[in-house]
């Protein structure tokens, strides 16, 4: 890749089917075709966009961590600039919205990055597991260098294993307000969380050891609209706008946003 671009490789027009395991439901989802890097974002990269040091301590080839959902979508639309394509996001104080009609660099989908992940694949994996992850089964300490496991049929690397990866949808908004969803397994994870079809999710200001992002880039919609690629803005409030009392800890979007406009008067 280029000092300021990754590597991105097409992923063919074709349907996902996504499951969801708390609402025991499932949808497909017919996706166009788009372009997503070939490998996690790297510390070099990741630095050199933002015109800072890799941290002492890091490899400079292994995936960019400890980034938050927040910071991961800044950057995204930092290296938008920097390669002169339109900003994918905007940002309204804490809340940030997705211009679907914009070229620039962005987080995948989630039905984008399972997409990407299987490869036209239908097992857990799109390979052996130790030949196409870092896990637990590694014994490894923290992230690898990129590249070094087999890639899948789409020629990306480390879709599973080595750190999660973040993507735009929101996690459950009924049950946990804002967290984003995050793909792919990490390096200390155990075989049953390395697949294609695992989901799990964390705050948008969370930074962890075992978490960093991959880009796409492209458009996803029509100007003005709020839905692209498998992800809807309707469907976000549909999913969070749940009847009768409130489980113990659920803590359903819109009841979150309404609490933080209260608190602001």
């Amino acid at each position: 890749m280029s000092l300021l671009r990754p590597t991105m490789l097409p992923v063919p027009a074709s349907s996902i089917v996504l499951r969801d395991a708390r609402t025991r439901t499932e949808r497909t989802v017919w996706l166009q075709p788009f372009r997503i890097a070939s490998t996690p974002v790297t510390w070099e990269l990741y630095s050199r966009v933002l015109g800072v040091a890799v941290p002492d301590g890091e490899d400079r080839d292994a995936p960019a961590h400890s980034i938050s959902w927040t910071g991961a979508v800044s950057w995204c639309n930092a290296l938008s600039v920097e390669t002169g394509l339109a900003p994918a996001y905007e940002f309204s104080g804490a809340r940030v919205h997705w211009d679907v009609s914009a070229n620039g660099f962005r987080l995948p989908t989630e039905a984008e990055w399972e997409r990407a992940c299987r490869a036209d694949s239908t097992g857990p994996r799109y390979g052996p597991l130790q030949d196409v992850a870092w896990s637990d089964a590694d014994a490894v300490t923290g992230a690898q260098r990129v590249g070094r496991k087999q890639p899948n049929a789409f020629g990306l690397f480390d879709m599973l294993g080595n750190v999660w990866e973040w993507c735009w949808d929101y996690s459950d908004p009924a049950r946990y307000a804002d967290y984003r969803v995050l793909r792919g397994g990490g390096w200390a994870d155990k075989h049953w969380s390395v697949r294609a079809s695992v989901r799990r999710g964390s705050m948008p200001g969370a930074q962890l050891d075992d978490v960093g992002f991959r880009v796409t880039q492209g458009r996803a919609g029509e100007a003005g609209t709020h839905a692209g690629q498998g992800w809807s803005q309707r469907a976000d409030a549909d999913r969070a706008a749940i009847g009768g009392p409130l489980p113990i800890g659920w803590t359903p979007l819109l009841q979150a946003r309404a609490d933080q406009s209260h608190e602001g008067t």
